[in-house]
């Protein structure tokens, strides 16, 4: 096994030095994501492009390190998490705009670029990118390839694997490759589709190529207020029965309402047990028309207003108060823990009822805010982790919940991926043998184990040793053998 300064060495021949992080206080805000798991790795590379990119992954290899890639950060399944410390491949300096192509309606680009950057891009050509997360501000379009990220508007137009077309792709053996390309619907094996939401235990994007479309000629906005949530999921399958499929359906329970609005001042009633956010887009007659059917479904189910947002400046309002809803979440408590499983709709209002009752059997506060329309259920238990045994109470009372989630015929993701934090509930829906099949695609991809490690499948060795090693690593000192 190497020494520090070897790796560090090969390393800088690859990228130079002032693209390697070594330092333990430069790797503080590297050890950790979206969740609440923690580990350092030994190293942060900063790659420009592909062949940077590769030249790192074969020295790695070669000295027999581990591998972590890693966009903004922002994931919410422990997947850019370095479990096995090692280094850290960041896409930060990959964030330019290669080509808007208005004609075909794609774009190319390098997967460090923040996702909302690509849809104000291509507004001036009448365009937009669907995928947009809630954390679409920070969030990279690499990451988003990763964990085949969602959004509030994936409902009527798909995730993040619907609108990827091409990639080139360095793999997890140090090759560059393309997937796919700029035609959509290739002939031959979909290794594309097969790379989009794959964690990055493939390979790591360094270009995408994705599909646009056009702005919508007209956009209404509702707001459906509740005094329950089971009144507002009941009017989410009645509006799906009455033939439409919005551009998004989003609702949130009280206590969500009660910290975006005290946050944020996006008009949200505080005394609401429930909200639904219903937004349609098209051509100006028919969207008006299924507006009318949508608002009536809310009185027909429990509502006791509805608004329509009037103009811009109202339509942004609301989706503030949606997109901005769990980091208000932090008045109430310092720490929150999210989870993304999907049910069938029409199990809504059995699943909430579950959750709560998981959550109150615990003693943890639960908020709740999510994508109604297809099903995707975000809780998110409150909590303060500095008080002894509460990460591995919220880790349990989690497991229940996405229990709960499969057992009414749902999933273990909607968007966030399964990452680290998820990976041993795979046998829950999946064989033995299903699993050994996806453990063999690694293979062809060049993963025998050490890229990205412990995320996605529950296989792998040395997963559940982190804190040992670090604390023995800390003993040895600097230099000690990685």
């Amino acid at each position: 096994m190497p020494t520090r300064r070897e790796l560090i060495r090969e390393l800088t021949a690859a990228v130079g030095a002032a693209n390697v992080l070594w330092r333990p206080e430069d790797l503080l805000v590297y050890e950790f994501d979206g969740t609440i798991e923690r580990q350092a790795p030994h190293a942060v590379v900063f790659p420009a492009g592909a062949e940077e990119t590769a030249a790192v992954i074969r020295a790695c290899n070669r000295l027999g390190i581990p591998i972590t890639p890693r966009g903004a950060g922002t994931g919410l399944s422990g997947g850019a998490i370095p479990t096995r410390r090692g280094v850290i491949i960041a896409t930060a300096r990959m964030r330019r705009i290669l080509e808007i192509d208005p004609v075909n309606r794609l774009a190319v680009v390098e997967p460090g670029l923040p996702n909302l950057q690509l849809s104000e891009a291509a507004a001036a050509h009448g365009l937009f990118y669907a995928p947009d997360p809630s954390s679409q501000r920070a969030c990279t379009i690499g990451g988003n390839v990763a964990e085949n990220a969602g959004g509030p508007h994936c409902l009527a137009l798909g995730v993040t694997q619907n609108h990827v077309i091409g990639l080139e792709v360095v793999t997890a053996a140090g090759e560059v490759t393309w997937l796919g390309n700029r035609v959509p619907d290739a002939f031959g094996y979909d290794l594309r589709g097969a790379f989009v939401g794959s964690e990055g235990t493939l390979g790591i994007a360094t270009k995408v190529v994705v599909r646009l479309l056009p702005l919508p000629a007209s956009v209404v906005t509702l707001l459906g207020i509740f005094d329950t949530v089971e009144q507002a999921s009941h009017t989410v399958s009645a509006i799906i029965a009455a033939g439409m499929i919005p551009a998004a359906m989003e609702m949130m329970d009280r206590l969500t309402i009660e910290a975006a609005e005290a946050g944020l001042q996006c008009g949200y009633p505080p005394d609401a047990g429930a909200v639904l956010l219903v937004e349609l887009d098209g051509l100006p007659g028919p969207v008006e028309t299924q507006a009318a059917r949508a608002r009536a479904e809310c009185f027909e189910n429990g509502a006791r207003e509805v608004r329509v947002a009037q103009d811009a400046h109202e339509r942004e309002l609301l989706w503030k108060g949606r997109k901005g809803a769990i980091g208000a979440l932090g008045r109430i408590a310092p720490n929150y823990y999210i989870l993304d499983g999907v049910v069938p709709r029409s199990k809504l209002v059995e699943v909430m009822a579950r959750v709560s009752a998981i959550a109150e059997s615990y003693g943890l506060p639960c908020a709740n805010v999510f994508h109604a329309g297809d099903g995707n259920l975000h809780p998110l238990i409150l909590f303060d982790e500095r008080q002894p045994g509460m990460p591995a109470k919220v880790l349990a009372a989690g497991a229940e919940i996405m229990r709960a989630c499969v057992d009414a015929g749902g999933s273990l993701s909607g968007e966030h991926g399964i990452g680290f934090e998820k990976r041993d509930f795979m046998p829950w829906l999946y064989s033995e043998t299903d699993i050994a099949h996806m453990e063999q695609l690694r293979g062809v991809f060049g993963n025998s184990g050490d890229f990205n490690p412990c995320k996605l499948l529950p296989t792998g060795t040395g997963c559940g040793e982190m804190a040992h090693q670090e604390a023995a690593l800390r003993a040895a000192g600097p230099d000690a053998y990685v």
